[in-house]
């Protein structure tokens, strides 16, 4: 278990007795809040957090014959900041409580409660929990989970000799696995309304999509007087060798240090990229399918632009760096616009909106692709728009250049903790390596988008205007996530922008 590090705006919520009304789940803040705000999925805005307040909670009881059983809390909560725009974010969160906390679930050790109707028992993180995560899926199948449950796309929920495993991977959602048959992901920060991954997962499955799995159901609220909000997205699970991400990044760092599995100078993953711009090919044809196509009018062209410009200028308070290139990333964002405007076949559609090597998956059957919960930073209302498909293309694009500059990293790393480093002067072989990762990202760039051509997509090199602002927007939005959450990464992000404003 991990140290919490809590500032004192932080702390100062649980003694706010006037924001937590709900007896229930005040005994439960002194444990809550300094492992909630040391979430990954945890915004911090810019200002402090001033208030941490119930929107619902759902108890989920064990036998009441026995007093030791564990329970699940189900959880949701707004968090409010301080400094104006701040957004009022809402969090999803699963409770255990028991009496004693098994040696298996030491790690998942939240707290201890203080006060109130379990006072004195652990708090511990549920996903980490099959019994409980058996529990949830079965009594909101039921409809026996007091505000929740859950919808199911077709026939009962069978759970039978299904082992619940929470993956370890660290995102921005908590993923649940039941045997190798189902995947749970809990949505951390739900937002009302309908979800973009349960409407395109639907649309996805009706059409017969080869490349996505299949929607099981989806977890929601429910009662009367009950805000619609999806919670959760129960689908088919999709075994595999690796994601996207960690294969490339393993082949880039064989090529840098000489070792690819193939001549670096035209090898290490480009049959993979090339074969993965085929399945996003063929992914966006069944959304197209699904879906539909229109070209975009003049309104959504100038909208597409301008919200571009909006971001831009968000970006640059909140990172200083961008300044310099604000002014020619404002003249790729007018470029487009008014090519777009000329009528050069700029078309609409559901596209997958948050694409990168982390959102695929290779099985024995080819690439898959996962997560359709479009970009987070956006509302969910409006991910689920028509944008044109290029978007996708630049985000896999953006992802490769990410990859080589992590394997470089990698590969730096080995060599400070003690790898034989390569024979040469330290400084030329520091420059050799940074040239093959820039190599190798440029070869798996130009596979990927002849892939995507091949497999009947449009060819990105007919697009090169387009292509570039949408990089621009996406290598922006990458700025923005660094400067927050990986400060030692905004060199990468900044260095795209800078490679796209000179036109290379």
């Amino acid at each position: 278990m991990t140290t919490a590090v809590v500032c004192d705006s932080c702390a100062a919520v649980v003694r706010r007795p006037t924001r937590q009304a709900d007896e229930l789940v005040r005994p439960l803040l002194p444990a809550l809040v300094p492992w909630l705000v040391n979430r990954r999925w945890f915004a911090h805005e810019r200002g402090c957090l001033q208030a941490l307040e119930p929107l619902g909670s759902s108890v989920l009881a064990g036998d009441p014959a026995d007093p030791d059983a564990p329970v699940l809390l189900h959880l949701l909560l707004t968090a409010r900041h301080s400094g104006s725009g701040a957004p009022v974010r809402r969090y999803q969160l699963l409770i255990g409580i028991r009496p004693s906390l098994p040696a298996g679930l030491a790690p998942a050790r939240i707290g201890i409660a203080t006060g109130g109707e379990w006072d004195g028992r652990y708090l511990y993180e549920a996903t980490e929990d099959p019994e409980l995560m058996s529990r949830l899926l079965e009594r909101s199948a039921a409809g026996r989970a007091e505000g929740l449950q859950l919808w199911l796309s077709d026939g009962p929920l069978d759970l039978t000799g299904l082992v619940p495993r929470a993956l370890s991977v660290e995102q921005s959602n908590t993923s649940v696995v039941y045997g190798d048959r189902l995947m749970f992901k809990l949505l951390r920060s739900p937002e009302p309304g309908s979800h973009p991954e349960v409407e395109t997962l639907r649309g996805l499955t009706e059409v017969g999509s080869p490349r996505t799995s299949g929607l099981v159901g989806w977890l929601g609220t429910a009662g009367a007087g009950a805000e619609e909000m999806v919670l959760g997205v129960l689908t088919e699970f999709l075994p595999a060798e690796g994601n996207g991400w960690e294969l490339a990044v393993e082949q880039a760092a064989d090529c840098l240090v000489g070792n690819c599995r193939v001549v670096p100078a035209i090898g290490g993953f480009t049959t993979d990229a090339r074969a993965l711009g085929e399945a996003v090919a063929e992914l966006h044809t069944a959304l197209t399918k699904a879906f539909g196509r229109a070209r975009m009018e003049s309104a959504d062209v100038l909208d597409q632009a301008g919200g571009m410009e909006r971001r831009l200028k968000a970006a640059v308070r909140l990172v200083p760096d961008l300044e310099p290139y604000a002014g020619r990333i404002t003249t790729l964002y007018d470029d487009y616009a008014k090519v777009a405007l000329r009528g050069v076949g700029e078309h609409g559609q559901r596209i997958h909106g948050d694409l990168h090597l982390g959102q695929v998956l290779r099985g024995a059957d080819g690439w898959k692709i996962i997560d359709f919960e479009g970009e987070p930073a956006r509302p969910a209302a409006e991910r689920g728009l028509p944008q044109p498909a290029l978007r996708d293309v630049a985000g896999m694009l953006r992802s490769f250049d990410y990859a080589a500059q992590q394997a470089l990293a990698e590969v730096l790393r080995r060599e400070e903790q003690g790898a034989a480093p390569p024979e040469g002067e330290p400084s030329a072989v520091r420059l050799r390596q940074s040239r093959r990762a820039y190599a190798w990202a440029v070869r798996n760039r130009r596979a990927f988008t002849a892939g995507y051509a091949a497999a009947g997509g449009m060819d990105p090199h007919c697009h090169p205007v387009a292509l570039r602002a949408f990089e621009a927007d996406k290598a922006v939005y990458e700025a923005v996530y660094e400067a927050r959450h990986r400060p030692d990464w905004l060199p990468i992000p900044l260095a795209a922008i800078q490679r796209l404003v000179s036109g290379r």
